[in-house]
């Protein structure tokens, strides 16, 4: 075994304490190893004896479709299942629709950060809640509920009025979105309403397609968003993307630097 080959380790390890599969031509008393041989897996998994000795020797990097069938063959816990993703350097998949629950640990801290706009979203984008500083900055409760609350739909579409249309800071934050939003229909294949709002947004789109389909990987970078209110002027604020892993959240924290001009224009938008 190659030192630091954690992936070829895990497989034979599992392969090893796996159950032969029923109706073998070996019995299990002739076998000079314990488990399933390797052209024992590679037959049920529907890959090369060959190509499961690769693995356990370093070499290759699996696809999200053969792990799922390795994991299937040597009938691996979710746990396992999802360490042996991790491993193999995919997102594991996950079964039913993105969670949309804002727990009670988020509410305090949209209650207790009142004066720093926050908004909440679940991982495909739509905004499930926000802060009071978030809604004097961006009158959240007037834009309806649907397809226009869904953050990735507005940014490609027109309908966010942050950045000006192709300005360098819009672009970066449409990366992160799409970057951010792939993830999530790896973890979330059978959620129709995440794989039709894809699909809008390439019929809506062309930025989106070519973020989307390209293999480029995003370089997470700070996010600097300008827009115009209506009470203040132009406002220009630092956007800091945070995950939530209780229930698979998204936040966006918006501030300005202190003491600066935007920093009293962010401040002034909860007196308008």
């Amino acid at each position: 075994m190659i030192p630091g080959n954690d992936l070829g380790t895990a497989l034979r390890r599992w392969r090893e304490r796996a159950d032969p599969p029923p109706g073998g031509s070996w019995s299990p008393t002739r076998r000079r190893t314990p488990g399933m041989r390797r052209d024992e897996l590679a037959a049920a998994a529907g890959v090369s004896a060959e190509y499961v000795k690769r693995l356990e020797q370093g070499h290759g990097r699996p696809s999200a479709q053969v792990l799922h069938a390795l994991a299937r063959t040597l009938r691996l816990s979710r746990a396992e299942y999802e360490y042996l993703c991790s491993l193999a350097g995919h997102v594991p998949a996950r079964v039913g629709r993105v969670p949309y629950e804002v727990g009670p640990g988020t509410r305090r801290m949209l209650d207790r950060l009142g004066d720093i706009p926050i908004c909440v979203m679940d991982a495909a984008w739509t905004v499930l809640a926000w802060n009071t500083a978030c809604e004097a900055m961006c009158a959240m409760s007037s834009i309806p509920d649907g397809r226009a609350r869904n953050l990735a739909w507005r940014a490609f579409t027109g309908a966010d009025g942050w950045a000006p249309p192709g300005s360098e800071s819009e672009l970066r934050f449409q990366y992160a979105i799409v970057a951010d939003l792939r993830s999530t229909a790896l973890r979330y294949p059978h959620d129709e309403w995440l794989s039709d709002l894809v699909a809008d947004l390439r019929a809506a789109s062309e930025s989106f397609v070519a973020m989307w389909e390209s293999r480029v990987d995003y370089a997470e970078r700070p996010h600097q968003l300008t827009r115009r209110h209506p009470v203040v002027g132009e406002l220009t604020v630092d956007c800091d993307i945070v995950t939530i892993h209780e229930g698979d959240l998204r936040a966006i924290v918006y501030t300005a630097e202190p003491g600066s001009l935007d920093a009293v224009r962010l401040a002034a938008t909860r007196l308008g």
